[in-house]
């Protein structure tokens, strides 16, 4: 079973209170069953499907898959029908910040919120409706892990509240978590270590193959085994889903500990397979 320890630190004016959590793999035999999950990526204030790594600061048009008529709020008024929780809402970049609001009104309490999350505008989307916030960006800072950031954000809003997004590329046989839209690479592998270390500070973690993210060429089995290897939290995995068969491949991958996200596969993101068939699977393991 997890054990856990109290530090106690001073902090000049306060007295911080930290708790760490040493969790052990091997006591989470089944995390979760595994589920399908869905998404709303927002870019420009609009519902879209982008191809991983192209969104970048320098003006070029990132390469979109799908462009929404529809509202946000339409997307989560969906998932809320079909209680699909953990879904997660993206802002990729500004200009997404009435869209992201109009979805979390539409599902309060079943969304997570991510892009530009910091200790300063953390709990504000948190009252706004999202069940978790995802970060990746400002614990991240010049390619290393920001101890003290980490430890600012989970004391602000508490560790229950928080999803760590760890996307990543792979890149000489290993897993490297990227930041800034996914265009810079850190200095932080995704691996055994760095899993059980980051556990004790979120309640999930968000992990996007980057280099599968938006073309449907399919999954990276590899990393799909790997974080449920190592991972003794629940993961959402994103990134080259193109077909239900994808889902029946990570269940057994994922032994059950990695949910999967689809996006620019699914009918309503004009792709071809079907959303209701996705939730008929997740009805079918009790899971909506």
């Amino acid at each position: 079973m997890p054990t856990h320890k109290l530090a106690v630190a001073p902090n000049c004016e306060q007295l911080r209170i930290v708790i760490v959590w040493e969790l052990e793999i091997d006591s989470w035999p089944s995390i979760l069953p595994f589920v399908f999950r869905p998404c709303i990526d927002l870019h420009e204030g609009q519902v879209k499907q982008i191809v991983g790594g192209t969104l970048s600061d320098d003006g070029e048009v990132p390469q979109t898959n799908f462009v929404s008529d529809r509202p946000s709020s339409w997307y989560a008024a969906l998932y809320s029908k079909d209680d699909l929780r953990g879904g997660h809402v993206i802002q990729l970049g500004p200009g997404n910040d009435t869209a992201a609001r109009e979805a979390l009104a539409a599902f309060p309490g079943g969304l997570q919120l991510g892009g530009g999350i910091n200790q300063e505008n953390a709990a504000t989307w948190i009252d706004a409706g999202a069940s978790h916030v995802i970060v990746t960006s400002w614990v991240f800072r010049e390619g290393q892990l920001d101890e003290e950031r980490l430890a600012t954000l989970v004391q602000t809003i508490g560790r229950e509240r928080l999803v760590l997004d760890l996307s990543c590329r792979e890149r000489n046989g290993q897993y490297w978590v990227v930041t800034d839209r996914w265009q810079n690479f850190t200095e932080f592998s995704v691996n055994e270590a760095t899993l059980k270390k980051l556990a004790p500070n979120c309640a999930e973690f968000l992990i996007h193959a980057v280099d599968v993210e938006g073309k449907q060429t399919g999954i990276d089995l590899t990393l799909v085994q790997a974080i449920a290897a190592y991972s003794p939290i629940p993961v959402t995995y994103a990134g080259g889903a193109r077909s239900l068969a994808d889902l029946e491949a990570v269940e057994e991958a994922g032994q059950g500990r990695v949910h999967l996200t689809i996006g620019s596969a699914l009918d309503i993101f004009g792709g071809n397979v079907k959303y209701e068939d996705c939730v008929a699977f997740n009805q079918r393991r009790g899971r909506a």
